[in-house]
């Protein structure tokens, strides 16, 4: 098959950021490594001391080094990042039959927490530059359905009370939360941030670095398996907020009232702590965190530099007032034509992994989905201008090694 000129320049390019050695060589989108991590000792010493479940020290250990990187006053440890969204949604008071605004651009996870609460997802659009959601279409659209009543929001359409909005931090690229959370902030509308993807990212304001899921009320990250540190699955939610913070920690553990031999609790909760086994884990690889931060700048300079000469294709980047952790480095196809844009991705997705590179494009816009296709709406041109375009690259760190 003779290839377009694209699909070869990109191709050649990848090879020569990730020195691939053999032709059978299978290279992920993105990968766990521990070779330069203390997890098989920590983990021998849960098996070792017979504390391999949520109740250990190591889970105690891995939320205040959380903390200390992120700079969070509070960090309750869960089994994964949709449990957290989830958690986090309910203890800010998303109920049964509210609507909570979302994009349309996220795994499918952001929506489904929603859903799993009774809520349902309200589409907003995103922006060009952070593929999260713009603060402008967030304002028109509350503009449009939005009414205050009694202190709350309601969408006049739809009769339905507005509880929450949750910006998602895309690929790792922060959102623009300084803008939303102006916007949030005038509507009374609660902020849980979409954090799974960016650990490691922050936003940038009067030379004080900020971390992601730290703007908003909540923020929750993800640590599953091809995220930038792993704990096999699990997740985080971190708050600066005392009040939220302990309501976290009590319904993600049944909402048991301490006693030491009675069972008794006093809301029904859930059982969502993350084990100790999976943040001995976690905290191992905790500890060289800014040297894998390191390598993912490398592994994106090198592409930067191998991708830049190629005028058909953006390289998604940082913006000047934030910083990526760049879990997910990401191109973007330039062509105007749909008929051309989908035939130069379809080769391009279909050669890479017939390499054996496991590119990959970006999810499904959610409000495309059948489970979601009925669910309100404003204009989403931005986003679907997208579908079509965006693709990740393999960016695991070890790559360049």
């Amino acid at each position: 098959m003779i290839l377009s000129k694209l699909t070869s320049k990109i191709l050649n390019s990848i090879q020569k950021v990730i020195r691939k050695k053999k032709s059978t060589d299978l290279v992920q989108l993105h990968e766990p490594f521990f070779e330069d991590t203390n997890c098989l000792e920590y983990i021998k010493d849960c098996v070792e001391s017979g504390w391999v479940s949520s109740a250990g020290e190591w889970v105690n250990k891995f939320e205040e080094k959380i903390c200390m990187f992120t700079g969070a006053n509070y960090a309750v440890a869960v089994t994964n990042g949709t449990v957290g969204l989830r958690l986090a949604l309910h203890s800010i008071g998303v109920r049964h039959g509210d609507e909570v605004l979302v994009p349309p651009l996220s795994f499918v996870a952001t929506a489904n927490a929603v859903s799993h609460l009774g809520a349902t997802p309200h589409f907003i659009d995103v922006e060009n530059k952070s593929l999260g959601i713009s603060a402008i279409a967030l304002e028109k659209r509350l503009n449009e359905i939005g009414l205050k009543k009694n202190g709350k929001v309601f969408n006049k359409e739809t009769g339905k009370r507005i509880s929450a909005l949750v910006p998602v931090h895309v690929f790792g690229n922060p959102a623009d939360l300084f803008s939303l959370s102006k916007v949030a902030k005038s509507w009374g509308i609660p902020i849980i941030e979409d954090a799974a993807e960016a650990l490691g990212s922050w936003h940038k304001i009067d030379n004080k670095k900020i971390h992601c899921g730290l703007t908003g009320d909540i923020g929750v990250i993800s640590f599953n398996g091809n995220k930038l540190i792993t704990t096999g699955g699990g997740g985080i939610l971190i708050t600066n907020n005392e009040k939220f913070a302990n309501n976290l920690r009590h319904l993600s553990t049944t909402a048991k009232l301490k006693h030491q031999w009675e069972f008794d609790h006093d809301e029904i909760a859930w059982n969502d702590r993350l084990p100790n086994l999976n943040a001995a884990m976690g905290y191992a690889q905790l500890e060289v965190i800014e040297n894998r931060l390191l390598m993912k700048r490398n592994l994106f300079d090198l592409y930067k530099k191998y991708l830049s000469n190629i005028n058909e294709i953006e390289l998604i980047e940082s913006s000047d007032n934030s910083i990526s952790n760049y879990w997910l480095i990401t191109i973007s196809l330039k062509f105007d034509e749909l008929s051309r844009l989908k035939k130069e991705r379809h080769e391009l997705l279909f050669e890479a992994h017939n390499m054996k590179l496991m590119l990959r494009p970006i999810w499904k816009p959610l409000h495309k989905l059948n489970i979601y296709q009925n669910s309100p709406k404003g204009n989403l041109t931005v986003a679907e201008n997208f579908e079509y375009r965006i693709i990740n690259l393999p960016s695991s760190p070890q790559l360049i090694l």
